[in-house]
Order: structure tokens, then C-alpha cells, then sequence
């Protein structure tokens, strides 16, 4: 008998995570959770208020465009121009419900089933899912030692039903930042091959550099070849709204509208309203916000030298991530239930961002400090550091 889509895919990750604390003791310490991504705090209260505002306008609570609200689009498409410093029109904009449905708008307006996606490796989770779903091979990008995608290494890769090339900067898992180079030579290579290159920035307000991390949107007809996808969840810890973007070509957006309007109808109006507000009034507190994330990122290095002296290795570490090696004979999906029950730690393995068959997924962990600060980092590095009874790998 034939199985579903969604039966040949595998369960969501972090739920499956989850489930590990049901049969868990915390009585002795509680529980670190390192294994979300995303804000468990709510928004500022000065968003709270106007959002309570907001929900006596008639307008909040009915129907709206497919490809989102006028004024939230035209904010967007000036304050990301301005910040990538090239031209966004509000034509070129859609607002999406959360940054997942982006990703799987864009996928479908792109591929048909059988159609192939260069995904890099280690990857977030939920765009293998959606390709899975989609019926669309997975064409696993190596990153290296460095975990940044290489060019030659992708055009390597890239056959007659190759439809696109997705790159999520600041990334998760690996919490690796794109230089401008790179992210620049794979617009040339997808525009050489007629390829549609995705890059998720989810994490663009967190980006350890001053200033644009690339300037793609300043080259001619940029939106022939490039999809950006964004999303409001981190920025204003809307993440229970579901608020997100795209840019591409109007043309573009237009197939995209086709999911879009089957999946959702038209993305949540209170969520959207709050994320205008957000854009408008916030600068000051996110810049705030993008400093505390960056001092987590700091504090992270600054903790590794007692796991390095127990044969931990840093492999990345920015935005919401650190992504470490362990030294353990243990594979990491096997050692992630472990440290549930005897050092009280949720933390994602390896595992969960890489094939089945790449054996490097067994020997990594990921690290997600969103709801954890400097002294949350050096409880949990004390920890890891204090483990004992595990076998080291020869």
C-alpha cells in the first residue's frame, strides 16, 4: 500500500523533543532548554497595549489581501531597501503567514514533483519536511569544516532538473553568517543556470556586522533570480502570530499567491498590524535586543575553553546558535536523550539537521541561547563540562 506525503516524512524535530521530558526528573535542577529556536518571552509591553488597540478595529478580525496589508508591505519594502541597500518596491513584497509558509510558497510556485533543490547541509529541519512533502529531491550541499556552502561544491551538484539553491544566513542550526562574497557568487551561479536562489533571513536582525550583509537587492533585476524570505517572530517576539515575508518579482509573487490564497486566505491581521507597529516604533529596542543576542554569542566563546579541555569543539556560533562537536563514542540522537535524564539539558543532536547516512550528524550538537542569558550559558557549559561516564570516541 502506497503512504502520504506526510507518512514518508519524518516527525517535526522539536516536538519529538519534547516528548523526551515526559519520563524525565528535574527535582534535583531544573531544566536547561536549549533546543528552540525562538523567543518564549512576549512582546514589549508598549506592543502589548497597542495591539489591544488594535483589536477593537473592525478591520482586525476580518479577511485582508492574499499577499498581505498595503502599509505593512511599503514599510517593509523601504526599511529593507534601506538596510540592504538597493531598491524594494512594495510590489516586490508579500507577507506571508510565518516564514515556513514562505519557504513552502516559494518551493511550489518553483518545483514540480521530481524537480531537484540544493539544500546545505547541516539544514534546518523543516525545509527538508516541505520538500519532502513537495515531492521535490533534496540534494544534500556539504559546508565543510567551516559549515559555509562552497560554489564549486554546489555547481558540482547542480543537474537538468535543478530548480533552486537555498542558503539561510545567519543559520540555523549552525549559527554561521554568509560573508558578502559568498552570498554574492551564488546569485551568479544560480542567475548563470537560470536557478532561483532562496536565502532565509530570518535571523537578519541578529547579523553580528554593522551595516548590509550583502547588497543583492542594489544589482539590475535582481528579482528574477533572487527569493529573500523574513521573518517578524524573532525581531518582535510574534511568534504565535505568524508573520512573515518574501520579496521576489511581482510575477513571482503572483504564483505564489496561488498557495498562498489555498493554504490561508490572507495572513493574520492582528500580527500584521503589531508588525508595522513594530517597524515603526522598535528600532531602539530591537537594536537592544540584537545587542543582548550578541553578548549570549559572546559568552559562548568565552565558556568554550573548559569544554575544549574536555574534547568539545566549536564549529559555529551566531545569531540563536552555537553548533558544537562532542567527543563521544555515543552518537548525538542517543547522547541528547541522555543528557535529559543526567544532566537535565534539552539540546537537539546532529542528527536532526543531516542526512541519514552523513556520519558527521552523530558527532554534533546544537546549541539554540534565545531564552538562555550569560549566566544561563555558563550553567549549562558547567554541566556539560561536569559530565562523566561517557566513553570517548578513538
Amino acid at each position: 500500500m502506497s503512504q502520504s506525503r506526510t507518512q514518508t516524512t519524518f516527525a517535526p524535530p522539536v516536538m519529538e523533543a519534547r516528548r523526551w521530558l515526559e519520563t524525565a526528573d528535574f527535582s534535583e535542577q531544573p531544566l536547561i532548554n536549549v533546543s528552540q529556536a525562538a523567543p518564549v518571552n512576549p512582546p514589549p509591553a508598549e506592543m502589548r497595549a497597542a495591539m489591544a488597540a488594535m483589536m477593537e478595529e473592525d478591520d482586525t478580525h476580518l479577511y485582508g489581501a492574499v499577499l498581505g496589508n498595503d502599509a505593512l508591505r511599503t514599510e517593509l519594502a523601504s526599511q529593507w531597501a534601506r538596510h540592504f541597500e538597493g531598491t524594494v518596491s512594495p510590489a516586490q513584497v508579500a507577507i506571508t503567514s510565518g516564514c515556513n509558509q514562505a519557504f513552502s510558497a516559494t518551493i511550489s510556485a518553483i518545483c514540480a514533483e521530481g524537480d531537484e533543490v540544493l539544500l546545505p547541509t547541516p539544514w534546518y529541519f523543516n525545509h527538508k519536511m516541505w520538500l519532502d512533502m513537495a515531492g521535490v529531491t533534496t540534494v544534500p550541499l556539504d559546508t565543510g569544516a567551516h559549515l559555509t556552502p562552497d560554489v564549486a561544491t554546489a555547481k558540482a551538484l547542480i543537474g537538468p532538473r535543478t530548480k533552486a539553491i537555498v542558503l539561510v544566513t545567519p543559520n540555523n542550526p549552525a549559527g554561521t553568517e554568509y560573508s558578502s562574497e559568498t552570498v554574492r557568487a551564488f546569485y551568479d551561479l544560480a542567475k548563470a543556470h537560470g536557478l532561483k536562489l532562496l536565502i532565509d533571513e530570518t535571523y537578519r536582525d541578529f547579523d553580528s556586522r554593522d551595516g548590509a550583509p550583502h547588497t543583492l537587492v542594489g544589482l539590475p533585476d535582481w528579482d528574477e533570480t533572487l527569493v529573500q524570505l523574513y521573518s517578524f517572530s524573532k525581531a518582535y517576539r510574534l511568534t504565535g502570530h505568524r508573520v512573515g515575508a518574501m520579496m521576489a518579482s511581482p510575477a513571482f509573487l503572483a504564483e505564489a499567491e496561488k498557495f498562498l490564497d489555498t493554504v490561508a486566505i490572507c495572513p493574520n491581521q492582528l500580527g500584521q498590524k503589531a508588525a508595522l507597529w513594530g517597524l515603526q516604533n522598535l528600532s531602539d529596542w530591537l537594536a537592544g535586543e540584537r545587542q543582548e543576542i550578541l553578548n549570549r554569542s559572546a559568552a559562548i566563546g568565552q565558556n568554550m575553553p573548559a569544554l575544549e579541555a574536555k574534547g568539545w569543539s566549536l564549529l559555529g556560533n551566531g545569531a540563536y546558535f552555537a553548533y558544537l562537536r562532542h567527543p563521544y563514542a555515543m552518537p548525538s540522537d542517543e547522547l541528547a536523550k541522555w543528557l535529559v535524564h543526567n544532566a537535565q539539558i534539552l539540546a537537539l543532536p546532529g542528527t536532526m539537521f543531516r542526512p541519514s547516512d552523513d556520519p558527521a550528524g552523530a558527532q554534533e550538537m546544537r546549541i539554540a541561547f534565545a531564552n538562555i542569558d550569560a549566566s544561563g550559558i555558563a550553567a549549562l557549559f558547567a554541566r556539560l563540562s561536569a559530565l562523566e561516564g561517557l566513553p570517548l570516541r578513538a
